[in-house]
């Protein structure tokens, strides 16, 4: 029995990221702005409105939602269901599933990175920081969870001079870190610090 529980487990995590890699090429939501885009794409309103999901990723739901019943205890499910509700701009429900996987394995800064933008995504900064801030309790060079923390410092809470120092660390560890866009990260500090300063 636990054998056959293990085959569907493996068989389950190969299945979902074979869909979400085609459901995300199709549709190309594969990941949105706070895992590879820059700041201002990600300010304040800017979420998409909730439109039909394309039937590869609705049936990659509802095939994870089954699994994750049968199997509460199964960390990968629990996952990769938090990332298709990421892709499909359902922050409640990743919240949810990104919580419980953390619940089983606590220790994944990206986890704890995709939690905290879904937090910011429903509107909670704070929680939102709480988890970029425990990502990089986890891993210190976590550029991601440093990056997202400056985002929320400055766009959500007004807090520029906190996110400017946020987003130094980043260069203090890549002084070539470029956001999605290409542009590299020390060129867009200078322009918001001019724009403080003016």
């Amino acid at each position: 029995m636990a054998h056959n529980s293990a085959t569907v487990s493996k068989q389950t995590f190969y299945l979902t990221i074979f869909l979400i890699f085609i459901a995300g090429f199709l549709a190309g939501v594969v990941f949105t702005v706070f895992r590879t885009d820059d700041a201002p794409a990600g300010s304040p309103g800017t979420t998409q409105g909730q439109q039909a999901l394309p039937q590869q990723q609705a049936d990659a739901i509802l095939h994870l939602e089954a699994e994750v019943t049968a199997h509460p205890d199964n960390f990968d499910a629990w996952t990769q269901l938090g990332h298709l509700y990421f892709d499909t701009n359902q922050p409640e429900k990743a919240i949810g599933a990104y919580t419980k996987a953390l619940e089983l394995h606590s220790g994944s800064a990206d986890l704890w990175t995709d939690l905290g933008v879904m937090y910011r995504r429903s509107g909670d900064p704070s929680k939102a920081l709480e988890s970029f801030d425990k990502a990089i309790a986890i891993d210190p060079a976590h550029l991601q969870s440093r990056f997202n923390r400056g985002v929320v410092l400055h766009f959500d809470l007004d807090r520029t001079e906190e996110a400017l120092d946020a987003w130094r660390s980043v260069l203090a560890l890549n002084n070539d870190y470029r956001m999605a866009n290409n542009r590299l990260l020390r060129e867009f500090i200078d322009s918001v610090a001019n724009e403080t300063t003016n």
